[in-house]
């Protein structure tokens, strides 16, 4: 077995919408089979995203993807939904990193992953370091793809279109229909006058 180390990148997508998951990828890119193209999410059409994603899923030497859902963001906050999504993304992984990168300024709770190189919170690390970037990538595509299911399941909201961000349209929907099992109750647009 090689002992070159794994670093695993880590990041996550939709902290910001009212609905849906908060979903955070883990990547432990292969240094021999490098993805050309990677950048922050966010700055990538859907279409380059997609690409990428299907690249990174073949060429990586491991990745996984992990959630928490809207009831445990309710239950926990946002910020603790994420770090436990990145957990658990790192406990998915099928071989174990010797160091972790994550994008931000809080690392999750790792004590117990006996990480050899340790692990550091880098700011816009999705802009800096591959290995974020592509799970950037991962958390983003599969969270999108979500969504457009969540749509078929909750229709009228336009989850396949914003994705559960609060534009003008989801705002004015849940005025009319008031928030759905998906919705983060705990999100201003989505709290239920009188409870």
């Amino acid at each position: 077995m090689s002992t070159a180390p794994r670093i695993a990148g880590v990041d996550e997508a939709g902290r910001g919408p009212l609905a849906g998951p908060v979903v955070a990828s883990a990547v432990i890119l292969d240094p021999r089979r490098p993805v050309r193209g990677l950048a922050d999410s966010k700055q990538l059409t859907p279409e380059i995203r997609e690409r990428l994603a299907a690249r990174i899923r073949e060429q990586a030497v491991a990745w996984s993807v992990a959630w928490a859902d809207a009831g445990e963001i309710d239950c926990l906050n946002i910020l603790e939904a994420t770090l436990l999504a990145m957990r658990r993304a790192l406990l998915r992984l099928p071989i174990r990193p010797t160091g972790v990168l994550v994008d931000g300024n809080r690392l999750p709770r790792l004590a117990d992953l006996g990480l050899e190189a340790g692990a550091r919170a880098i700011v816009r690390g999705d802009q800096s370091e591959p290995a974020i970037s592509a799970a950037s990538i991962l958390a983003k595509t599969w969270r999108d793809a979500q969504m457009c299911r969540l749509h078929e399941r909750y229709p009228g909201f336009g989850l396949d279109e914003h994705k559960g961000y609060p534009t003008r349209t989801h705002v004015a929907a849940l005025r009319v229909q008031g928030p759905s099992a998906v919705h983060r109750r705990t999100f201003a647009p989505c709290r239920i006058p009188g409870k």
